[in-house]
């Protein structure tokens, strides 16, 4: 358990430095950020986070983070319903990445504009995180480019005939009249409550 602590401890420092400076620390910055006077040990805990899958190298030996974001602490469970004493313990690191995405390679994030979604509880300025080559099933959430418009929409395939039906009572259901290309299925949604 000390171990992890102190994994997540450092990758949170060099997380912080990323997120602030927009690239990693160097040899010697993270002497710095870890308040040692080696870069020995640095080059220890390198290696320590790269066999943690924090970090990686790139084809030149540059180090990146292993995903676009750094992990996060996972502090315990929170009852939505009847409060209950909150743990302090750190119970896990959980990246959002590996949490949200399970193919990066073909996911990307798309900015929400509208309400057609709202009963879903997809509002405007929503992030979601669509995966291109994933299957739709029925009841999926889609990016749809319908005769030629984009939306985003439930997926109902009954036969060969697609309809696809928003999520507020305000918008009829689309039935494609000459075209419907599959965007990818939305596969989580982020939002920032505060700004």
């Amino acid at each position: 358990m000390e171990k992890k602590r102190n994994v997540a401890l450092i990758t949170g420092q060099i997380a912080n430095f990323y997120r602030e400076q927009r690239r990693m620390p160097s040899y010697a910055e993270m002497m710095e950020i870890l308040g040692v006077r080696s870069k020995s040990v640095v080059h220890f805990w390198v290696n320590r986070l790269i066999e943690e899958g924090v970090l990686i190298r790139d084809g030149k030996g540059h180090l990146l983070p292993a995903r676009q974001t750094f992990s996060l602490a996972l502090a315990g469970e929170i009852q939505a319903g009847f409060p209950t004493p909150a743990e302090e313990e750190l119970r896990d690191v959980i990246s959002l990445d590996e949490y949200l995405i399970n193919r990066p390679d073909s996911s990307f994030l798309l900015k929400v504009s509208g309400d057609s979604m709202i009963g879903e509880g997809i509002r405007e300025n929503d992030l979601v995180i669509v995966e291109r080559g994933r299957t739709a099933n029925n009841g999926d959430i889609v990016l749809a480019e319908v005769d030629g418009n984009w939306t985003m929409k439930y997926f109902t395939q009954i036969g060969g005939d697609v309809f696809l039906k928003s999520a507020n009572p305000k918008y009829p259901t689309i039935r494609p009249q000459n075209e419907l290309r599959l965007g990818g299925v939305v596969v989580a949604v982020i939002r920032k409550y505060h700004r």
